[in-house]
């Protein structure tokens, strides 16, 4: 284990004026019949945008938001791990420990923050604080470079038990999280319930630590279709649309993706924002969820660090190196608690029980909300 440093995100004037320059020489491409984004990222939203990235984003304002927070950096097991370690106001803090997904960022979970760590400043109980840590997953963003294979969200899981109990020297901790930040909290509370207090996730993606073991690991959702009734398949496949095409190519061809991605932030960001749109219930418009800045924070921190190649890798390990239970019995004894976001789900309506043996202790579904459920 590395030794704890502070941490400032800074980014080069150099890398700003490459930018800007590779923006102002996009080579466009026509755009027919577009307009309903049913072909993928409309061109004229996508210009619109990066005329804003040119003209109007301020990087550095940006930055100065992100260094309101307390950043380190260490390295686990020979791997870099960026996160943030804000400690609670309160009379016993709980440690807790949030895990992103992809494309999401550390800085996703900007707004709940303040609210966990001070929640008397947010008109709540101080009993109710707790010490937040918000690592970057190995490979994105600060957690760079990553420099082997076989990194996935099980392996992640073993080092955040190793950041957050010998590192930071905390005995038992609580973990939430969504998308894979889901599944590392999920492996978390199954390998590690001596560790951990609790878990929380985002829809139902802990419960599915085996989501990617199928015979089509790269297309998990189509033997679920197989047992649907005849009926609901329609509304299945529409919803499964959302997701197919990243996780086939993030899955099977993850660097071929990169090349393009990795040399023109416009693709970069047409890849990404598209994904917002699709995932969130902006109803088709983007920008009833995420500002214009918003959306260029994500890309941003994705192309200055030039993480976005090892990043789409995770899928790849997931399929490489399948889930594969710890122990016998339940898959978890800790308490466990969710929430349901109506946008997200395919069959929206009341939170039913987990499809797995749980001590379920909150189950909640929203009418409104998405897959960046803290954001």
């Amino acid at each position: 284990m590395g030794e704890i440093e502070p941490f400032v995100v800074h980014v080069d004037d150099d890398v700003l004026a490459d930018l800007r320059d590779r923006l102002r020489r996009m080579r466009w491409p026509s755009d027919l019949a577009n307009d309903d984004w049913g072909y993928g990222t409309n061109l004229e939203y996508l210009r619109e945008l990066v005329d804003h990235w040119i003209d109007r984003y301020d990087w550095r304002a940006r930055e100065a938001a992100m260094n309101q927070l307390s950043h380190f950096r260490t390295t686990v097991a020979g791997i870099p791990i960026h996160f943030v370690h804000e400690r609670g106001r309160g009379p016993a803090p709980m440690p807790l420990v949030l895990s992103h997904g992809w494309p999401w960022t550390f800085w996703d979970y900007r707004d709940v923050i303040g609210p966990l760590t001070d929640p008397a400043a947010h008109g709540g109980d101080p009993a109710d604080a707790f010490d937040v840590i918000v690592p970057s997953l190995p490979g994105f963003v600060f957690s760079t470079p990553l420099e082997r294979t076989g990194i996935h969200a099980w392996s992640t899981a073993d080092l955040w038990a190793t950041l957050m109990h010998d590192v930071l020297g905390y005995e038992r901790f609580a973990a939430g999280g969504g998308d894979w930040g889901g599944l590392v909290t999920g492996q978390l509370a199954h390998k590690y319930p001596h560790l951990v207090l609790g878990m929380y996730v985002l829809g139902r993606a802990a419960p599915g630590l085996d989501t990617f073991s199928g015979a089509r690991p790269w297309d998990p959702f189509g033997e679920t279709i197989a047992h649907l009734p005849t009926a609901a398949r329609p509304q299945f496949i529409d919803w499964t649309r959302r997701f197919a095409s990243h996780i086939a190519v993030h899955s099977l061809d993850p660097q071929t993706l990169a090349y393009a991605m990795h040399d023109s932030p416009v693709g970069l960001a047409a890849w990404l924002v598209e994904r917002r749109r699709a995932w969130s219930d902006c109803g088709g418009d983007v920008e009833t969820r995420f500002s214009k800045d918003e959306l260029l924070d994500s890309v941003m921190l994705y192309w200055v660090t030039e993480s976005f190649p090892s990043a789409l890798r995770y899928y790849a390990e997931a399929i490489r190196h399948r889930w594969t239970p710890s122990h016998d019995g339940p898959r978890f004894t800790v308490p466990v608690g969710y929430t349901l976001y109506a946008h997200d789900q395919p069959f929206p309506g009341p939170a039913g029980p987990l499809p797995v043996e749980a001590p379920v202790v909150f189950a909640m579904a929203r009418d409104t909300g998405g897959h960046f459920g803290p954001a």
